[in-house]
């Protein structure tokens, strides 16, 4: 018996709370092609975001990138802000674990503007906090405008 793309889902979610990413993953990915196949756009955007969060926290960041790529923008079609937001921020998260750091520090940043602008603070601060934890890593401080390093 096959079970359906919302089950898959379940599962995926009950595997990555135990921790098992690997199974999470799998289910996540069956759970993308249910939904693909059913046309539920929001539902296999939703999948793939969780499929790219499994996979991260699997340790394959350019797999993590690769599911989530464009869902951002099924979010946006649908006027989600807040799943599109977090789907920039997966994408952050995946590019940071590929050492794509500017890429990273600009998807943070456009997450937490869309957070920003629905009064999501907790979130936005989150993503604003990982963006900033790269540019002091990196050395990329944004300078203040009278030219001097922020923190300094």
């Amino acid at each position: 018996m096959s079970l359906e793309p919302h089950q898959l889902d379940a599962k995926g979610k009950h595997a990555f709370a135990q921790k098992n990413f690997v199974e999470a993953a799998n289910y996540f990915r069956q759970a993308v092609d249910g939904y693909t196949q059913g046309r539920a756009g929001l539902e296999a955007a939703e999948a793939k975001n969780n499929l790219s969060v499994a996979l991260l926290q699997a340790g394959k960041p350019q797999e993590a990138l690769d599911a989530v790529i464009g869902t951002e923008q099924v979010f946006a079609g649908a006027h989600d802000i807040k799943r599109q937001a977090m789907a920039l921020g997966n994408q952050a998260a995946a590019l940071e674990g590929l050492h794509r750091y500017d890429e990273a520090i600009k998807n943070y940043e456009l997450s937490a503007d869309l957070f920003g602008s629905i009064d999501e603070g907790d979130l936005r601060a989150m993503v604003m906090k990982s963006a900033a934890a790269i540019k002091l890593k990196t050395g990329k401080i944004t300078r203040t405008a009278g030219g001097d390093r922020a923190g300094k």
